[in-house]
């Protein structure tokens, strides 16, 4: 973030950056890179650019908000929707080195929802997928139900890490304490943790951390941060490159802190209004034809030697 710029003026240029982006480039891929601490559009991507960008990197593509069960006028067809995402992640000119989901795999977290997504989420063209739970994963019997589905990949914990093209994953769950329109946080337990993973990775190492609720209060009379955040980041703060992916609020919108450069990822399942733009959050209707530019993937790039993470924004686009 610029020294002279606070933190609502960076969320207000992030998201008018983002949203004038996606108006002019509907449809299309979104190239976005991060050059003197600051996120940029870079323009289009094309078969072209996205194979000369190929050369000495590796790319994995985030997915984020699917709520499989959710069926009410915002989207009565998830599944549709979650299919176009998948598809788009399928047609990306180079396979994605594998997928992150960042959270709200479900709705209601039944047990239907999660065997639906599995299924779903299967169609994708990947070896694997990293999740993180959403506080939708965890209303039926807390985070029981989405570990009994992604538990035995993680030491039956929610929060976990692992590496990969010299890259150091961490997972975070910040939603096991999760109460509408308050901060949740990580929790003691979960920090201790996360200071003993970090400890031995090298400062040169980027870092990616995966965690559903966004790690900055984007807006806190939503309950949109993590309250804890601050203690996480300052273990974070020693590496030379560190990018957060986040979900939650379906929307686009980037923020930097000194090495450290935020993103949140649209959903495929529905919008939800602007910060502050309704009396709460939650499903948004949209005009017929519009929703497919509001939801959409997230495609990540990493090249050797670059300390910044190239994105690219994907929205759904079509018929929806």
């Amino acid at each position: 973030m610029s020294k002279h710029s606070s933190d609502s003026d960076d969320v207000t240029m992030s998201r008018r950056r983002a949203l004038t982006c996606l108006g002019a480039w509907s449809g299309a891929a979104i190239v976005w890179g991060v050059g003197g601490g600051v996120p940029r559009a870079l323009g289009m991507a094309n078969e072209a650019s996205t194979a000369q960008a190929a050369k000495g990197q590796f790319t994995f593509a985030q997915i984020s908000d699917t709520h499989v069960g959710f069926n009410k006028e915002a989207n009565p067809d998830v599944l549709k929707t979650m299919r176009q995402a998948i598809a788009s992640v399928n047609a990306l000119p180079r396979r994605p080195a594998f997928v992150v989901h960042t959270g709200d795999i479900t709705h209601l977290s039944k047990p239907e929802e999660f065997d639906t997504a599995k299924q779903v989420l299967s169609e994708i063209k990947v070896e694997r997928i990293h999740y993180v739970p959403g506080e939708h994963d965890a209303l039926d019997s807390g985070l029981g139900g989405y570990l009994k589905q992604h538990g035995a990949a993680t030491g039956n914990r929610p929060y976990y890490s692992f590496d990969d093209h010299g890259v150091h994953f961490v997972g975070l769950a910040n939603v096991i304490d999760f109460k509408a329109g308050s901060m949740p946080a990580l929790g003691a337990e979960q920090l201790e943790w996360l200071e003993k993973d970090l400890a031995p990775v090298s400062a040169s190492t980027p870092v990616v951390v995966l965690a559903h609720i966004p790690l900055w209060t984007v807006y806190e009379p939503w309950g949109w941060g993590t309250a804890d955040a601050g203690q996480a980041l300052g273990y974070l703060r020693r590496f030379g490159s560190v990018t957060v992916l986040n979900g939650h609020i379906h929307q686009v919108m980037q923020k930097v802190e000194g090495n450290v450069s935020f993103h949140t990822a649209m959903s495929t399942a529905f919008a939800q209004p602007k910060p502050g733009a309704a009396d709460q959050p939650g499903p948004l209707k949209v005009d017929a034809g519009q929703l497919g530019k509001l939801l959409g993937t997230r495609e990540v790039s990493v090249v050797r030697g670059k300390r910044e993470l190239a994105t690219v924004d994907t929205p759904v686009e079509g018929s929806v």
